[in-house]
Formats: structure tokens, C-alpha cells, sequence
């Protein structure tokens, strides 16, 4: 039992003995000079120190500046500037009494978050061809990308991946098969009709130039044959 006593008195009457004993002062009131002087409310910060005779004298934040507790502080804090080169833009403006809130900016999320506000944001990963987006950034998470599975495909904006065009289901041929960045290359099926007729008119035009040619050559010997004969009567 004496053990228990000696414990307990150690380790949780002495400290808050210790406490109430170094804080001479209430928890509204801050020292100064070894005087307990009335706090500032926020928005305010002091001006004149309280003394025997008079209590502390208090003054608004300059524009610019806040202080967002009670205080015993001579001077104000300087309002934060949401950079944009830190991925940064305003969410809430400063006052006397609170600091300036920032927020990401669009397609950027934060990376280092403080309190209510961050101090640096990055922009969205961008999902690469052949994959979704398959769960979009917001304002504190990045982008999620997933690759697209076989006979699908996306471009990396899509929110899905999209199935191959069926060229033989819309009566068409496939000229170029689809990846998983791009869809099928359909075309239209050779017209059998036309291959037909395209190929009569070739063998025609054929024919009839062999013929014209035989015929040509045919005229041309007779008319040499006539000559040669003509010379040898005279």
C-alpha cells in the first residue's frame, strides 16, 4: 500500500503540483515582466502592457495580418498568399481573426496538407494511352489509371474502355485490327459484281488491242509485199 502511495505521488500529484505552482497566471491572462496582463481576442493584438494601475490595451490586425487566438502578442501575423506557382489558389481570405485558407487549383490535388489549408499542390497524373481513368483526382487524391483488358481499348481520357468496333457485324472488313489505344479500321467489302465487270473490260480492252495490233502488222506486210513487187516489174 505504501508502494502504491509513494507511486501515485510521483507520477501524478507532483507534476500537477509542479503545474499549478509554475502558472502563476489564469488562462485568459498571458506575463509580462513578471505580471499577469488580460489576453487579446483574436483579431487584436496588444498595444500597451497592462501595469498596477491599468489593464492591458488591445488593437485591431493591420490589413494584411491576423492573430486567430487569445493573445499577449505585440504584433500581428502576415496573411498567407496561396502562390500559384505552388499549385495554389485563395478558398478563403484572410481577417483580422483567421488566416487565408488556400486551396489546390483545378486538376491539381494537395500533397501538404496543414490544419485547414495546404501549402503546396501538384497536378493530376494523366493516364497514358491504353488506359481509364479509373478513379478521377479530386482536391486531395491523385488520379487513379487501370489498363484497358483485351478487345478494348481507350485513348487515357475515357472514363471506360471502350469494346472494338465488330467490323463483320456492320458488313465490313477489318483493315487494321484494334489495340488497346485505338479501335478497329473498318472498311467496305470488295464489290464481287464490279471485280467482274472491271475484269471483262480489261480482257476486252486486251483483245481488241492483240487484234488491232495483228491487223495493223497484217496491213503493213501486204503494203511492203505490194512494193517489193511493183520494183521488181519495172
Amino acid at each position: 500500500m505504501t508502494t502504491l502511495r509513494i507511486t501515485l505521488l510521483i507520477t501524478v500529484i507532483l507534476p500537477l503540483y509542479y503545474e499549478l505552482c509554475s502558472s502563476r497566471c489564469a488562462p485568459a491572462e498571458f506575463e509580462i515582466d513578471g505580471q499577469c496582463c488580460p489576453m487579446c481576442a483574436p483579431g487584436n493584438h496588444v498595444s500597451s502592457h497592462c501595469t498596477d494601475d491599468t489593464s492591458t490595451t488591445c488593437a485591431p490586425c493591420p490589413e494584411s495580418t491576423y492573430i486567430d487566438l487569445p493573445n499577449g502578442l505585440s504584433k500581428c501575423l502576415t496573411c498567407t498568399e496561396c502562390d500559384l506557382k505552388r499549385g495554389l489558389r485563395v478558398s478563403k481570405a484572410c481577417t483580422r481573426s483567421s488566416d487565408t485558407v488556400c486551396e489546390p487549383l483545378e486538376r491539381f490535388f494537395c500533397i501538404d496538407p496543414y490544419k485547414h489549408t495546404c501549402r503546396l499542390a501538384v497536378q493530376h497524373s494523366e493516364c497514358r494511352p491504353g488506359q481509364y481513368i479509373k478513379q478521377a483526382g479530386t482536391g486531395s487524391t491523385d488520379t487513379v489509371c487501370a489498363d484497358c483488358t483485351a478487345d478494348t481499348y481507350s485513348n487515357g481520357s475515357l472514363s471506360s474502355c471502350k469494346p472494338h468496333t465488330k467490323c463483320e457485324a456492320l458488313g465490313l472488313t477489318e483493315i487494321n485490327p484494334g489495340t488497346q489505344s485505338s479501335d478497329s479500321e473498318c472498311g467496305n467489302l470488295p464489290d464481287v459484281t464490279a471485280i467482274a465487270v472491271s475484269v471483262t473490260v480489261t480482257v476486252v480492252i486486251i483483245i481488241i488491242t492483240v487484234i488491232s495490233v495483228l491487223i495493223i502488222k497484217h496491213f503493213q506486210k501486204k503494203r511492203q509485199s505490194h512494193q517489193s513487187g511493183n520494183g521488181k516489174s519495172q
